[in-house]
Protein backbone atom coordinates (compact mmCIF):
# COMPACT_ATOMS: atom_id res chain seq x y z
CA UNK A 1 0.00 0.00 0.00
CA UNK A 2 1.06 3.71 -0.66
CA UNK A 3 2.18 5.61 2.26
CA UNK A 4 -0.22 8.60 0.91
CA UNK A 5 -3.15 6.60 0.81
CA UNK A 6 -2.71 5.98 5.19
CA UNK A 7 -2.27 10.08 5.10
CA UNK A 8 -5.16 10.33 3.76
CA UNK A 9 -6.69 8.36 6.61
CA UNK A 10 -4.73 10.02 9.12
CA UNK A 11 -6.25 13.49 7.69
CA UNK A 12 -9.38 12.47 7.93
CA UNK A 13 -8.99 11.38 11.39
CA UNK A 14 -7.05 14.44 13.08
CA UNK A 15 -9.86 16.03 11.51
CA UNK A 16 -12.70 14.60 13.99
CA UNK A 17 -12.98 14.16 17.70
CA UNK A 18 -16.54 12.23 17.26
CA UNK A 19 -16.07 8.19 18.41
CA UNK A 20 -18.19 6.82 15.76
CA UNK A 21 -16.67 9.17 12.79
CA UNK A 22 -13.66 7.62 13.20
CA UNK A 23 -14.50 3.92 13.83
CA UNK A 24 -16.49 4.89 10.66
CA UNK A 25 -13.18 5.32 8.62
CA UNK A 26 -11.22 3.24 10.18
CA UNK A 27 -13.70 0.24 9.30
CA UNK A 28 -14.10 1.56 5.62
CA UNK A 29 -10.16 1.59 5.24
CA UNK A 30 -9.64 -1.74 6.91
CA UNK A 31 -12.31 -3.59 4.14
CA UNK A 32 -10.21 -2.38 1.35
CA UNK A 33 -6.94 -3.49 2.74
CA UNK A 34 -5.17 -6.65 1.53
CA UNK A 35 -5.11 -9.55 4.67
CA UNK A 36 -1.01 -9.17 4.46
CA UNK A 37 -1.19 -5.59 5.16
CA UNK A 38 -3.60 -4.76 8.05
CA UNK A 39 -1.44 -5.87 10.34
CA UNK A 40 1.45 -3.31 10.05
CA UNK A 41 -1.47 -0.96 8.95
CA UNK A 42 -3.46 -1.22 12.28
CA UNK A 43 0.12 -0.66 13.77
CA UNK A 44 0.36 2.27 12.24
CA UNK A 45 -3.22 3.55 12.49
CA UNK A 46 -2.49 3.25 16.32
CA UNK A 47 0.62 4.95 15.96
CA UNK A 48 2.86 2.24 17.05
CA UNK A 49 5.71 -0.05 14.81
CA UNK A 50 4.96 -3.12 17.56
CA UNK A 51 2.70 -5.18 19.01
CA UNK A 52 1.85 -3.30 22.83
CA UNK A 53 3.11 -6.49 24.32
CA UNK A 54 6.56 -6.17 22.60
CA UNK A 55 8.45 -3.77 24.19
CA UNK A 56 11.64 -2.86 21.69
CA UNK A 57 11.73 1.34 21.83
CA UNK A 58 12.53 3.13 18.62
CA UNK A 59 15.12 5.44 20.46
CA UNK A 60 14.59 8.54 18.32
CA UNK A 61 14.95 11.81 20.26
CA UNK A 62 14.15 15.21 19.01
CA UNK A 63 17.63 16.20 18.77
CA UNK A 64 18.22 13.73 16.52
CA UNK A 65 15.41 14.65 14.38
CA UNK A 66 16.60 17.81 13.81
CA UNK A 67 19.76 16.47 12.60
CA UNK A 68 17.66 14.35 10.31
CA UNK A 69 15.55 17.05 8.75
CA UNK A 70 18.74 19.16 8.52
CA UNK A 71 21.16 15.99 7.03
CA UNK A 72 18.06 15.23 4.40
CA UNK A 73 16.48 18.35 3.67
CA UNK A 74 19.80 20.71 3.54
CA UNK A 75 18.36 22.88 5.77
CA UNK A 76 20.33 24.90 8.99
CA UNK A 77 19.96 23.59 12.15
CA UNK A 78 19.19 27.03 13.81
CA UNK A 79 16.83 27.51 11.34
CA UNK A 80 14.82 24.09 12.53
CA UNK A 81 15.58 24.75 16.04
CA UNK A 82 13.40 28.53 15.47
CA UNK A 83 10.65 26.52 13.36
CA UNK A 84 10.47 24.08 16.44
CA UNK A 85 10.24 26.62 18.83
CA UNK A 86 7.06 28.37 16.90
CA UNK A 87 5.40 25.40 16.17
CA UNK A 88 6.03 23.42 19.02
CA UNK A 89 6.03 20.03 17.15
CA UNK A 90 8.56 18.47 14.75
CA UNK A 91 5.77 16.84 12.29
CA UNK A 92 4.96 20.20 11.64
CA UNK A 93 8.11 21.62 11.09
CA UNK A 94 9.06 18.64 8.87
CA UNK A 95 5.42 19.20 7.18
CA UNK A 96 6.78 23.23 6.29
CA UNK A 97 10.60 22.04 5.25
CA UNK A 98 9.73 19.44 2.80
CA UNK A 99 6.46 21.25 1.51
CA UNK A 100 8.89 24.13 0.65
CA UNK A 101 11.70 21.43 -0.75
CA UNK A 102 9.58 19.67 -3.07
CA UNK A 103 8.39 22.42 -4.90
CA UNK A 104 12.23 22.84 -6.30
CA UNK A 105 12.86 18.79 -6.86
CA UNK A 106 10.62 17.21 -9.83
CA UNK A 107 11.84 13.52 -9.39
CA UNK A 108 10.94 11.44 -6.28
CA UNK A 109 9.55 7.73 -5.85
CA UNK A 110 6.36 6.99 -3.82
CA UNK A 111 6.58 6.09 -0.31
CA UNK A 112 5.20 2.40 0.47
CA UNK A 113 3.98 1.81 4.06
CA UNK A 114 5.79 -1.49 4.35
CA UNK A 115 8.86 0.55 3.55
CA UNK A 116 8.05 3.37 6.34
CA UNK A 117 7.30 0.73 8.55
CA UNK A 118 10.74 -1.41 8.04
CA UNK A 119 12.79 1.83 8.42
CA UNK A 120 11.53 2.38 11.60
CA UNK A 121 11.76 -0.72 13.03
CA UNK A 122 15.18 -0.91 12.12
CA UNK A 123 16.00 1.96 14.36
CA UNK A 124 15.09 -0.14 17.72
CA UNK A 125 18.10 -2.55 16.89
CA UNK A 126 20.98 -0.42 16.35
CA UNK A 127 23.53 0.52 19.30
CA UNK A 128 26.93 1.18 20.07
CA UNK A 129 29.09 3.53 17.53
CA UNK A 130 27.82 4.10 14.52
CA UNK A 131 24.15 3.70 15.59
CA UNK A 132 23.59 7.20 15.73
CA UNK A 133 24.32 7.95 11.56
CA UNK A 134 23.03 4.91 10.81
CA UNK A 135 19.70 5.74 12.51
CA UNK A 136 19.56 9.17 10.79
CA UNK A 137 20.25 7.50 7.29
CA UNK A 138 17.12 5.49 7.81
CA UNK A 139 15.03 8.55 8.38
CA UNK A 140 17.14 11.05 5.80
CA UNK A 141 16.01 8.20 3.24
CA UNK A 142 12.15 7.87 4.17
CA UNK A 143 12.02 12.02 4.09
CA UNK A 144 13.42 12.25 0.62
CA UNK A 145 11.05 10.36 -0.76
CA UNK A 146 8.19 12.40 1.31
CA UNK A 147 5.85 14.68 0.79
CA UNK A 148 4.86 17.30 3.27
CA UNK A 149 2.08 15.57 4.98
CA UNK A 150 3.52 12.63 4.76
CA UNK A 151 6.55 13.81 6.50
CA UNK A 152 4.82 14.98 9.29
CA UNK A 153 3.00 11.75 9.83
CA UNK A 154 6.30 10.28 9.35
CA UNK A 155 8.07 12.08 12.08
CA UNK A 156 5.47 12.01 14.68
CA UNK A 157 5.41 8.63 13.86
CA UNK A 158 8.93 7.99 14.82
CA UNK A 159 9.13 10.50 17.64
CA UNK A 160 6.01 8.10 18.83
CA UNK A 161 3.47 11.07 19.25
CA UNK A 162 1.10 10.68 16.67
CA UNK A 163 -2.03 11.60 18.35
CA UNK A 164 -4.93 11.32 15.59
CA UNK A 165 -7.00 10.11 18.87
CA UNK A 166 -7.79 6.90 18.32
CA UNK A 167 -7.98 4.53 20.87
CA UNK A 168 -7.35 0.88 21.37
CA UNK A 169 -11.69 1.28 21.78
CA UNK A 170 -11.81 2.83 18.27
CA UNK A 171 -9.15 -0.12 17.20
CA UNK A 172 -11.35 -2.90 18.36
CA UNK A 173 -15.04 -1.40 17.13
CA UNK A 174 -13.67 -0.80 14.02
CA UNK A 175 -12.15 -3.94 13.18
CA UNK A 176 -15.57 -5.67 14.71
CA UNK A 177 -17.93 -3.20 12.17
CA UNK A 178 -15.60 -3.90 9.47
CA UNK A 179 -15.58 -8.05 9.52
CA UNK A 180 -19.00 -7.96 10.71
CA UNK A 181 -18.20 -9.33 13.99
CA UNK A 182 -19.24 -9.01 17.72
CA UNK A 183 -17.40 -6.19 19.66
CA UNK A 184 -17.03 -8.60 23.00
CA UNK A 185 -15.64 -11.41 20.77
CA UNK A 186 -12.98 -8.85 19.19
CA UNK A 187 -12.07 -7.28 23.03
CA UNK A 188 -12.06 -10.96 24.36
CA UNK A 189 -9.12 -12.17 21.39
CA UNK A 190 -7.32 -9.22 21.60
CA UNK A 191 -7.26 -9.65 25.93
CA UNK A 192 -5.27 -12.76 25.17
CA UNK A 193 -3.44 -11.69 21.74
CA UNK A 194 -2.28 -8.19 23.06
CA UNK A 195 -2.07 -7.16 19.63
CA UNK A 196 -4.88 -5.82 17.07
CA UNK A 197 -2.86 -6.55 14.38
CA UNK A 198 -2.82 -9.80 14.37
CA UNK A 199 -7.04 -9.68 15.91
CA UNK A 200 -7.23 -8.12 12.73
CA UNK A 201 -6.00 -10.48 9.79
CA UNK A 202 -7.98 -13.22 12.13
CA UNK A 203 -10.85 -11.09 11.81
CA UNK A 204 -10.84 -10.84 8.31
CA UNK A 205 -10.61 -14.50 7.82
CA UNK A 206 -13.33 -15.07 10.52
CA UNK A 207 -10.78 -16.91 12.35
CA UNK A 208 -10.64 -15.78 16.04
CA UNK A 209 -10.72 -19.01 17.98
CA UNK A 210 -7.38 -19.33 16.62
CA UNK A 211 -5.83 -17.19 19.77
CA UNK A 212 -5.15 -18.90 22.72
CA UNK A 213 -3.67 -18.47 26.24
CA UNK A 214 0.03 -19.64 26.22
CA UNK A 215 2.38 -20.08 29.02
CA UNK A 216 5.19 -17.68 27.97
CA UNK A 217 3.19 -14.95 26.70
CA UNK A 218 1.78 -11.50 28.74
CA UNK A 219 -1.90 -11.11 28.36
CA UNK A 220 -2.99 -8.05 30.21
CA UNK A 221 -3.78 -8.35 34.10
CA UNK A 222 -7.64 -8.34 35.62
CA UNK A 223 -8.06 -4.75 37.14
CA UNK A 224 -10.40 -3.41 40.05
CA UNK A 225 -13.01 -0.87 40.55
CA UNK A 226 -13.01 1.49 43.34
CA UNK A 227 -14.95 1.08 46.18
CA UNK A 228 -16.06 3.29 49.17
CA UNK A 229 -17.07 1.15 51.58
CA UNK A 230 -17.78 -2.67 52.79
CA UNK A 231 -22.01 -1.47 52.69
CA UNK A 232 -20.76 -0.67 48.44
CA UNK A 233 -18.56 -3.86 48.00
CA UNK A 234 -21.60 -6.54 48.79
CA UNK A 235 -23.78 -4.48 47.05
CA UNK A 236 -22.04 -4.59 43.88
CA UNK A 237 -20.53 -8.55 44.32
CA UNK A 238 -23.36 -10.31 45.75
CA UNK A 239 -24.64 -11.40 49.56
CA UNK A 240 -20.96 -13.33 49.58
CA UNK A 241 -17.93 -11.78 49.16
CA UNK A 242 -13.92 -12.99 49.16
CA UNK A 243 -12.11 -10.56 50.73
CA UNK A 244 -8.33 -10.42 50.89
CA UNK A 245 -5.46 -7.80 52.20
CA UNK A 246 -4.47 -5.50 49.86
CA UNK A 247 -1.04 -5.13 49.30
CA UNK A 248 1.82 -2.57 48.38
CA UNK A 249 3.69 -4.34 45.86
CA UNK A 250 3.90 -4.44 41.93
CA UNK A 251 1.47 -6.63 40.19
CA UNK A 252 3.97 -9.86 38.72
CA UNK A 253 2.16 -12.00 36.08
CA UNK A 254 4.06 -15.59 36.22
CA UNK A 255 4.35 -18.01 33.68
CA UNK A 256 6.13 -21.83 33.22
CA UNK A 257 6.12 -23.28 30.14
CA UNK A 258 7.33 -26.40 31.05
CA UNK A 259 10.43 -25.35 30.63
CA UNK A 260 11.44 -21.84 31.28
CA UNK A 261 9.87 -19.58 33.57
CA UNK A 262 8.87 -15.59 32.80
CA UNK A 263 7.92 -12.90 34.48
CA UNK A 264 5.51 -10.02 33.29
CA UNK A 265 4.88 -6.47 34.99
CA UNK A 266 1.58 -5.23 34.48
CA UNK A 267 2.77 -2.92 31.36
CA UNK A 268 3.93 -6.78 29.73
CA UNK A 269 7.87 -6.11 29.98
CA UNK A 270 9.38 -9.22 30.47
CA UNK A 271 11.49 -8.97 33.58
CA UNK A 272 12.65 -12.23 34.68
CA UNK A 273 16.11 -11.46 34.91
CA UNK A 274 15.50 -8.88 37.34
CA UNK A 275 14.30 -11.38 39.85
CA UNK A 276 16.24 -14.75 39.59
CA UNK A 277 15.03 -15.28 43.11
CA UNK A 278 11.29 -15.31 42.10
CA UNK A 279 11.72 -17.66 39.54
CA UNK A 280 13.39 -20.31 42.70
CA UNK A 281 10.65 -19.62 44.61
CA UNK A 282 8.88 -20.69 41.78
CA UNK A 283 10.02 -23.82 41.29
CA UNK A 284 10.48 -24.89 44.74
CA UNK A 285 7.08 -23.78 45.55
CA UNK A 286 4.41 -24.42 42.58
CA UNK A 287 3.93 -27.87 41.03
CA UNK A 288 2.43 -28.33 37.37
CA UNK A 289 3.65 -28.99 33.97
CA UNK A 290 2.60 -25.26 33.03
CA UNK A 291 0.85 -22.68 34.80
CA UNK A 292 0.21 -18.56 34.24
CA UNK A 293 -0.07 -17.34 37.99
CA UNK A 294 -1.13 -13.28 38.89
CA UNK A 295 0.21 -11.88 42.36
CA UNK A 296 2.14 -8.95 43.98
CA UNK A 297 5.77 -8.80 44.85
CA UNK A 298 6.27 -7.04 48.14
CA UNK A 299 9.88 -5.98 49.50
CA UNK A 300 10.35 -6.35 52.92
CA UNK A 301 13.28 -5.62 55.49
CA UNK A 302 16.11 -8.32 55.93
CA UNK A 303 15.83 -7.37 59.86
CA UNK A 304 12.88 -6.73 60.76
CA UNK A 305 10.83 -8.58 58.60
CA UNK A 306 8.11 -5.84 58.02
CA UNK A 307 6.85 -5.21 54.75
CA UNK A 308 8.92 -1.94 52.62
CA UNK A 309 6.26 0.44 50.14
CA UNK A 310 6.93 0.18 46.64
CA UNK A 311 9.25 2.60 45.60
CA UNK A 312 11.81 0.90 47.92
CA UNK A 313 12.06 -2.49 45.63
CA UNK A 314 10.49 -0.48 42.09
CA UNK A 315 14.40 -0.06 40.92
CA UNK A 316 14.74 -4.08 40.70
CA UNK A 317 12.98 -3.63 37.37
CA UNK A 318 15.03 -0.90 36.05
CA UNK A 319 18.07 -3.10 37.06
CA UNK A 320 20.34 -4.72 34.57
CA UNK A 321 23.39 -5.58 36.15
CA UNK A 322 24.34 -6.76 39.69
CA UNK A 323 21.20 -8.62 39.73
CA UNK A 324 21.96 -10.40 42.82
CA UNK A 325 23.58 -8.30 44.54
CA UNK A 326 20.15 -6.19 44.89
CA UNK A 327 18.19 -8.97 44.91
CA UNK A 328 20.42 -9.35 48.84
CA UNK A 329 19.67 -5.83 49.55
CA UNK A 330 15.92 -5.57 48.64
CA UNK A 331 14.37 -8.76 48.91
CA UNK A 332 10.61 -10.18 48.09
CA UNK A 333 8.05 -12.42 48.46
CA UNK A 334 5.41 -13.46 46.24
CA UNK A 335 2.29 -13.02 46.97
CA UNK A 336 -0.02 -15.18 45.16
CA UNK A 337 -3.99 -14.31 44.44
CA UNK A 338 -4.95 -15.99 41.04
CA UNK A 339 -4.16 -18.41 38.48
CA UNK A 340 -5.84 -18.31 34.74
CA UNK A 341 -3.91 -21.13 33.12
CA UNK A 342 -2.97 -24.28 34.11
CA UNK A 343 -1.58 -27.72 32.98
CA UNK A 344 -2.45 -26.61 29.69
CA UNK A 345 -5.93 -25.45 30.50
CA UNK A 346 -7.68 -21.84 30.38
CA UNK A 347 -9.08 -21.40 33.33
CA UNK A 348 -10.49 -17.93 32.65
CA UNK A 349 -13.98 -18.83 32.60
CA UNK A 350 -13.62 -20.74 35.67
CA UNK A 351 -15.28 -19.02 38.71
CA UNK A 352 -13.05 -17.28 40.93
CA UNK A 353 -14.19 -19.65 43.77
CA UNK A 354 -12.74 -22.80 41.74
CA UNK A 355 -9.34 -20.77 40.55
CA UNK A 356 -8.81 -20.14 44.73
CA UNK A 357 -9.20 -23.71 45.53
CA UNK A 358 -6.81 -24.73 42.45
CA UNK A 359 -4.17 -22.13 43.46
CA UNK A 360 -4.28 -23.32 47.19
CA UNK A 361 -3.78 -27.16 46.16
CA UNK A 362 -1.01 -26.24 43.70
CA UNK A 363 1.09 -23.76 45.96
CA UNK A 364 3.42 -24.98 48.81
CA UNK A 365 3.93 -21.83 51.25
CA UNK A 366 6.80 -20.67 52.48
CA UNK A 367 6.83 -16.99 54.39
CA UNK A 368 9.37 -14.79 52.79
CA UNK A 369 9.49 -16.39 49.74
CA UNK A 370 5.83 -17.68 48.29
CA UNK A 371 2.70 -17.19 49.63
CA UNK A 372 -1.09 -16.98 49.11
CA UNK A 373 -3.28 -13.61 50.13
CA UNK A 374 -5.14 -13.92 52.98
CA UNK A 375 -8.61 -14.02 52.63
CA UNK A 376 -11.82 -14.41 54.45
CA UNK A 377 -15.63 -15.19 52.97
CA UNK A 378 -18.29 -13.92 54.78
CA UNK A 379 -21.75 -12.63 53.65
CA UNK A 380 -21.96 -10.78 57.18
CA UNK A 381 -20.74 -7.22 56.98
CA UNK A 382 -20.03 -6.90 60.69
CA UNK A 383 -17.37 -9.54 60.38
CA UNK A 384 -15.88 -8.03 56.77
CA UNK A 385 -15.92 -4.29 58.08
CA UNK A 386 -14.31 -6.09 61.60
CA UNK A 387 -11.50 -7.61 58.60
CA UNK A 388 -10.96 -4.57 57.26
CA UNK A 389 -9.59 -2.85 60.24
CA UNK A 390 -7.66 -5.38 61.08
CA UNK A 391 -5.86 -4.93 58.36
CA UNK A 392 -5.36 -1.61 58.50
CA UNK A 393 -3.76 -2.07 61.64
CA UNK A 394 -1.45 -4.85 60.23
CA UNK A 395 0.02 -1.74 58.29
CA UNK A 396 -1.53 -3.06 54.66
CA UNK A 397 -2.85 -0.39 52.73
CA UNK A 398 -7.03 -2.47 52.45
CA UNK A 399 -8.92 -4.98 51.07
CA UNK A 400 -9.58 -6.58 47.33
CA UNK A 401 -13.26 -7.81 47.45
CA UNK A 402 -14.06 -10.19 44.96
CA UNK A 403 -17.09 -12.07 43.62
CA UNK A 404 -17.18 -15.75 44.20
CA UNK A 405 -18.50 -16.22 40.78
CA UNK A 406 -16.23 -13.98 38.93
CA UNK A 407 -14.67 -14.71 36.00
CA UNK A 408 -11.18 -13.04 35.22
CA UNK A 409 -10.98 -10.22 32.44
CA UNK A 410 -8.12 -9.11 31.17
CA UNK A 411 -7.20 -5.26 30.82
CA UNK A 412 -10.50 -4.45 31.93
CA UNK A 413 -11.79 -2.40 35.37
CA UNK A 414 -15.18 -4.61 35.16
CA UNK A 415 -17.28 -5.45 37.99
CA UNK A 416 -15.98 -8.68 39.42
CA UNK A 417 -13.17 -7.19 41.90
CA UNK A 418 -13.25 -4.06 43.81
CA UNK A 419 -10.68 -2.17 46.59
CA UNK A 420 -11.03 -0.57 49.65
CA UNK A 421 -8.87 1.67 51.35
CA UNK A 422 -9.52 4.14 54.48
CA UNK A 423 -7.88 6.88 52.24
CA UNK A 424 -8.96 8.81 49.44
CA UNK A 425 -8.04 6.44 46.93
CA UNK A 426 -4.19 8.22 45.33
CA UNK A 427 -4.61 9.12 41.25
CA UNK A 428 -2.37 7.69 39.06
CA UNK A 429 -1.61 10.84 36.97
CA UNK A 430 0.54 11.09 33.64
CA UNK A 431 2.78 14.25 33.14
CA UNK A 432 1.80 16.42 30.52
CA UNK A 433 3.68 19.77 30.90
CA UNK A 434 6.75 20.70 33.33
CA UNK A 435 8.37 23.99 34.61
CA UNK A 436 12.24 25.03 35.14
CA UNK A 437 12.80 26.21 38.94
CA UNK A 438 14.48 28.51 39.76
CA UNK A 439 17.75 29.68 42.51
CA UNK A 440 19.06 26.70 43.61
CA UNK A 441 16.52 24.48 41.80
CA UNK A 442 17.48 26.04 38.21
CA UNK A 443 17.71 23.44 35.66
CA UNK A 444 15.81 21.33 37.23
CA UNK A 445 12.07 20.45 35.79
CA UNK A 446 10.64 20.73 39.27
CA UNK A 447 7.00 21.53 38.89
CA UNK A 448 4.48 18.70 36.61
CA UNK A 449 0.91 19.41 35.56
CA UNK A 450 -0.51 16.11 35.66
CA UNK A 451 -3.53 14.54 33.63
CA UNK A 452 -6.21 11.99 33.84
CA UNK A 453 -7.94 10.04 31.18
CA UNK A 454 -11.17 10.54 29.45
CA UNK A 455 -12.32 7.79 26.94
CA UNK A 456 -8.74 8.54 25.39
CA UNK A 457 -8.38 11.89 25.84
CA UNK A 458 -5.89 13.42 28.16
CA UNK A 459 -7.66 15.96 30.47
CA UNK A 460 -5.24 17.91 33.21
CA UNK A 461 -6.03 17.92 36.65
CA UNK A 462 -3.68 19.75 38.62
CA UNK A 463 0.13 20.90 39.11
CA UNK A 464 2.43 18.85 41.71
CA UNK A 465 5.65 19.20 43.31
CA UNK A 466 5.40 18.58 46.51
CA UNK A 467 6.79 15.43 47.05
CA UNK A 468 10.19 15.19 45.45
CA UNK A 469 13.70 15.81 47.04
CA UNK A 470 16.04 18.13 46.05
CA UNK A 471 19.07 15.83 47.10
CA UNK A 472 18.02 13.28 50.09
CA UNK A 473 16.94 10.07 49.41
CA UNK A 474 13.54 9.13 47.43
CA UNK A 475 12.57 10.94 44.54
CA UNK A 476 14.42 13.72 43.49
CA UNK A 477 14.02 16.60 40.81
CA UNK A 478 16.98 15.13 39.34
CA UNK A 479 16.07 12.34 38.71
CA UNK A 480 12.26 13.58 37.45
CA UNK A 481 14.86 16.23 35.00
CA UNK A 482 16.60 13.43 33.43
CA UNK A 483 13.80 11.16 32.76
CA UNK A 484 11.22 13.97 31.53
CA UNK A 485 14.16 15.96 29.19
CA UNK A 486 13.78 13.56 26.55
CA UNK A 487 10.69 13.99 26.22
CA UNK A 488 10.30 17.60 25.80
CA UNK A 489 8.38 18.33 22.67
CA UNK A 490 7.95 22.14 22.96
CA UNK A 491 8.90 24.97 24.83
CA UNK A 492 7.42 28.15 26.31
CA UNK A 493 9.26 30.56 28.79
CA UNK A 494 10.10 28.15 31.66
CA UNK A 495 7.34 25.64 31.10
CA UNK A 496 7.70 22.93 28.57
CA UNK A 497 5.47 20.60 27.20
CA UNK A 498 6.23 16.44 27.15
CA UNK A 499 5.26 13.73 25.74
CA UNK A 500 2.60 12.04 27.90
CA UNK A 501 5.31 8.91 29.36
CA UNK A 502 5.73 9.41 33.32
CA UNK A 503 3.31 8.36 35.52
CA UNK A 504 3.27 9.32 39.00
CA UNK A 505 1.18 8.36 41.92
CA UNK A 506 -0.71 11.75 43.68
CA UNK A 507 -1.61 11.91 47.03
CA UNK A 508 -4.17 15.19 47.50
CA UNK A 509 -6.24 16.04 50.61
CA UNK A 510 -9.29 16.34 48.52
CA UNK A 511 -10.56 17.19 44.68
CA UNK A 512 -12.38 20.68 43.84
CA UNK A 513 -14.01 21.78 41.39
CA UNK A 514 -11.94 23.71 38.53
CA UNK A 515 -12.30 26.16 35.77
CA UNK A 516 -8.51 25.83 35.41
CA UNK A 517 -8.28 22.41 33.98
CA UNK A 518 -9.70 20.63 31.42
CA UNK A 519 -11.08 17.91 33.47
CA UNK A 520 -13.15 20.72 35.16
CA UNK A 521 -11.46 19.10 38.46
CA UNK A 522 -8.21 19.85 40.12
CA UNK A 523 -6.43 18.75 43.34
CA UNK A 524 -6.03 20.02 46.42
CA UNK A 525 -2.28 19.92 47.86
CA UNK A 526 -1.41 17.50 45.66
CA UNK A 527 1.71 15.32 46.61
CA UNK A 528 4.41 12.83 44.23
CA UNK A 529 3.65 9.87 46.07
CA UNK A 530 5.79 7.57 44.10
CA UNK A 531 6.51 6.71 40.23
CA UNK A 532 4.68 4.31 38.38
CA UNK A 533 6.58 2.42 36.20
CA UNK A 534 4.92 -0.15 36.15
CA UNK A 535 1.90 0.97 34.29
CA UNK A 536 0.73 1.90 31.15
CA UNK A 537 -0.30 5.05 30.25
CA UNK A 538 -3.64 3.01 29.04
CA UNK A 539 -3.87 2.44 32.89
CA UNK A 540 -4.11 5.92 34.14
CA UNK A 541 -6.85 7.11 36.54
CA UNK A 542 -9.72 7.68 34.77
CA UNK A 543 -11.98 11.34 34.83
CA UNK A 544 -14.87 9.24 35.80
CA UNK A 545 -12.79 7.80 39.42
CA UNK A 546 -11.90 11.32 40.14
CA UNK A 547 -15.69 12.14 39.82
CA UNK A 548 -16.37 9.32 41.81
CA UNK A 549 -13.94 10.48 44.54
CA UNK A 550 -15.28 13.97 44.14
CA UNK A 551 -18.67 12.90 44.92
CA UNK A 552 -17.66 10.66 48.00
CA UNK A 553 -15.96 13.53 49.78
CA UNK A 554 -17.83 15.26 52.93
CA UNK A 555 -20.73 12.80 52.45
CA UNK A 556 -21.85 13.55 49.13
CA UNK A 557 -23.57 10.41 47.75
CA UNK A 558 -21.55 8.36 45.04
CA UNK A 559 -22.45 8.17 41.48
Amino acid sequence: MKYKQLVEIYDKLEATTKRLEKVEIISDFLKKIKKDELKEIIYMIEGRIFPEWDKRKIGFSNRLMIKALSVGCGENTKKIEELFRKKGDLGLVAEEIIARRKQSILSSRDLDSSKVLENIRKLAEFEGKGAVDRKIRLITELLSNANGREAKYLVKTVLENLRIGVSSGVIRDSIAKAFELNVNEIENVADLSGDYGEVAELASEKKLEGVALKAGKPVKCMLALLASSIEECFEALGEKVQFENKIDGFRLQCHFDGNKIKLFTRRMENVTEQFPDVAGFLRKHVKGENYILDGEAVGYDKKSGKYLPFQTISQRIKRKYNINEIAEKFPIELDLFDVIYYNKKNLMDASLEERRKLLEKIVKEKKKEVVLTEKIVTDDKKKAQEYFNKILKEGFEGVMAKNLESRYKPGRYVGGWMKLKSILEPLDLVIVKAEYGEGKRAGWLTSYTVACNDNGRLLEIGKVSTGVKEKTEGLTYKEMTKLLKPLIESQKGKEVEVKPKIIIEVGYEEIQNSPTYSSGLALRFPKVLRLREDKPVSEISTLNLAKKIYNSQKGKNSN
